[in-house]
């Protein structure tokens, strides 16, 4: 089957992701950082579903570059990790984040340490008549762990550092996110979607082509190959089964961490369902590679983009070109950070920019389709848990 669009990532130069040297000739910055760490993300279509996106964080200081694509479900080119990879391996290195701090807060040593994470999504319904939504399911996380705690002390601190995360404010509340609306350089209200309050934000337009790459010996994310088939659910392979109209399916993304010895973790995406490519991230605190929040953010922001471009290609609509700035607002850590509490965030808030010559309910329906079919405000929604399985090794 054809590929969609063209495979601008697979033909750059630039590498995939990359810590940015000029964020203020880029002139992205931060929101207010009302709880812990504010992060800002621009978001924007480049051909496809190919995406790029910057991403500043308030608490770190640093602004990261990534890309993403989608594989053959969505005709895709397969150049770049998918939207819900970057969820789950952001995931998977907060919940990492705390399990180390708690145990160096406690005196726990850990002598061995593997996370195996399994994200669960569903998509139903019809997308020509409207009916089609996004929907989250609860988490797996497998812990394969070497340490001196008895059975029951090691599930209590496994939980409560599950519970540390910042994400754990996504999961654990019904979080309605909120939206501004722009159309062809003017403001319009938005219609079934939360409107945030206040002004819309800059477009950031072409900034995005500004960035300069900080060097860097390290290869962030790079393909490993076809993820190893397993049986998912409703789960489905099929090239372009992501553009059928009638849809009942599952949906499972993986995530497999290690700590190296240089203290940056190692994570290995799996697609599962629908079946695709497995990339290998980086991931670190302290600049080295893409935190936690940065991947965290990152796929909210794809996931959502790729909506507005797979409604717009099922309906043969005008949609040319079409950005969004994107802030999330996550607590610190309740031990990485020092607070001792459950992680919380805030709803995520979106601007969101359309260039088209389709009427001003169709942009306002675009905007309600893509909110309600994203997987990841689904996520956001959804009052998740975390089903915990201990191995000890």
């Amino acid at each position: 089957m054809a590929r969609h669009g063209e495979d601008i990532i697979g033909h750059s130069d630039l590498a995939p992701f990359f810590k940015v040297a000029n964020a203020s000739d880029v002139t992205i910055d931060t929101p207010e950082n009302r709880k812990g760490d504010a992060l800002r993300s621009w978001v924007r279509a480049l051909s496809g579903f190919q995406k790029e996106a910057l991403v500043r964080s308030a608490r770190t200081g640093d602004t990261w570059r990534l890309v993403s694509d989608e594989g053959p479900y969505l005709n895709g080119h397969d150049a770049a990790p998918c939207p819900l990879a970057f969820l789950s391996t952001g995931m998977v290195a907060s919940f990492m984040n705390e399990i180390f701090a708690l145990a160096k807060i406690q005196g726990v040593a850990i002598r061995k340490l593997k996370l195996t994470q399994d994200n669960f999504y569903t998509m139903k319904g019809s997308m020509q008549r409207r009916t089609m939504v996004g929907g989250a399911e609860n988490i797996d996380l497998k812990v394969e762990i070497d340490c001196d705690l008895d059975d029951a002390a090691l599930m209590e601190f496994l939980v409560s550092a599950t519970y540390a995360s910042p994400i754990n404010g996504l999961m654990r509340e019904r979080i309605e996110s909120l939206f501004k609306l722009g159309k062809n350089g003017r403001e319009l209200p938005t219609a079934d979607a939360n409107e945030l309050s206040g002004a819309l934000l800059p477009d950031p337009g072409d900034h995005f082509a500004k960035v300069r790459p900080s060097p860097s010996d390290l290869t962030l994310v790079a393909p490993v190959g076809l993820t190893p088939k397993k049986e998912v659910d409703l789960g489905t392979n099929a090239g372009g089964s992501s553009l059928t109209d009638e849809q009942n399916r599952r949906l499972n993304v993986g995530a497999i961490a290690v700590m190296r010895d240089d203290g940056i973790k190692d994570i290995q995406q799996m697609l599962y369902s629908p079946h695709g490519t497995s990339f290998r991230f980086l991931s670190s605190e302290d600049g080295r590679a893409p935190d936690a929040n940065t991947l965290i953010s990152a796929g909210i922001g794809f996931c959502f983009m790729t909506q507005f471009g797979r409604f717009v290609s099922m309906l043969n609509l005008n949609l040319p070109d079409y950005r969004v700035v994107q802030d999330t607002h996550f607590s610190l850590g309740g031990a990485s950070g020092g607070t001792g509490e459950s992680g919380s965030a805030d709803p995520i808030e979106t601007h969101v920019y359309l260039e088209t010559t389709e009427p001003d309910e169709m942009a306002q329906e675009m905007l309600d389709i893509s909110e309600k079919t994203c997987f990841l405000h689904a996520f956001c929604k959804t009052d998740l848990k975390t089903k915990l399985k201990v191995i000890r090794v």
